[in-house]
């Protein structure tokens, strides 16, 4: 018999299996300063890192619950979904990434829409939603968009869209470009018509939104650090073989160069569209 035949699997008596004591999903990492943090205390502050102040993602339900009074939001069109009229396929066909995406969100489009309050002044509201395949700009997110602003014009209350997007919804080709036309045309009646339009920047705002109805607001409030811009800076640097500036399409970049108007925290966010809502809008 050899030396070492009998000893299997050989444990150290110290060997502790800490991560059975551990819940799952009590701590974060932050992608940004790599500290780790309770994931309560994040929560609490509205998914942005309590040490360097990075900005998450939120979903649509919590964009609305941070901007709109409770209780007060009555959804539209929340069954709308988008089809598949060019039978799309690349990697895997169109109508199995919606269902995925469906599946994945428990939604049937990634933009949310309907009327609220902001401190009981009524407003109508978009949301996108990154989760929902990228945010991508389909036709019924094009619909809902202008919908939102119809409604604005209609009603004769101002209205706010939180872009969170990565372009147009390349599986619908045309038709998703068609709606960068649609969204700006009755961006353009509320104009005409003196009713405010509030465009939220998110991150990231990018492709045929940031080239149509996200940059037409007539006031663009970014969020921290947020990735703003039509083409990615790598797309921009292959393209002019240059190196482009450090924070080149971030919000704090293009508030320097005139590209947006302000950039605002977001626990400062509501209080800051109700002081400009009072500004903007005063019924007669």
């Amino acid at each position: 018999m050899g030396w070492f035949t009998s000893v299997k699997n050989p444990k150290l008596k110290n060997d502790r299996k800490q991560s059975d004591n551990i819940p799952a999903g009590l701590w974060r990492k932050c992608t940004n300063c790599k500290e780790v943090i309770l994931a309560e205390r994040m929560e609490e502050n509205l998914n942005v890192c309590p040490l360097c102040d990075h900005h998450y993602r939120l979903t649509a339900e919590q964009r609305i619950s941070l901007l709109i009074d409770e209780n007060s939001f009555k959804e539209s069109f929340k069954d709308f979904s988008s089809k598949d009229p060019l039978n799309f396929q690349d990697k895997a066909p169109y109508k199995e990434r919606l269902l995925k995406a469906k599946s994945k969100t428990g939604k049937e489009d990634g933009t949310v829409c309907g009327i609220g309050k902001v401190n009981g002044k009524e407003v109508a509201i978009a949301v996108m939603d990154f989760s929902f395949m990228g945010g991508s700009m389909g036709v019924v997110t094009g619909e809902k968009i202008a919908w939102a602003m119809e409604q604005g014009n209609e009603k004769k209350i101002p209205v706010i869209v939180v872009s969170c997007s990565g372009g147009a919804r390349m599986q619908e080709g045309i038709l998703s470009l068609m709606q960068m036309a649609k969204t700006s045309a009755e961006r353009n009646k509320l104009k005409k018509n003196n009713i405010p339009y509030f465009s939220i920047l998110t991150d990231p705002t990018t492709g045929g939104c940031a080239a149509s109805f996200s940059m037409l607001g007539d006031l663009n409030i970014a969020e921290p650090n947020a990735l703003i811009g039509f083409a990615g800076p790598r797309v921009i640097e292959q393209s002019i073989r240059q190196t482009l500036p450090e924070g080149f399409q971030r919000s704090e970049f293009l508030l320097d160069h005139g590209f947006i108007d302000q950039i605002t925290p977001r626990h400062e966010l509501k209080e800051n569209i109700s002081f400009y809502i009072d500004m903007f809008h005063s019924k007669k």
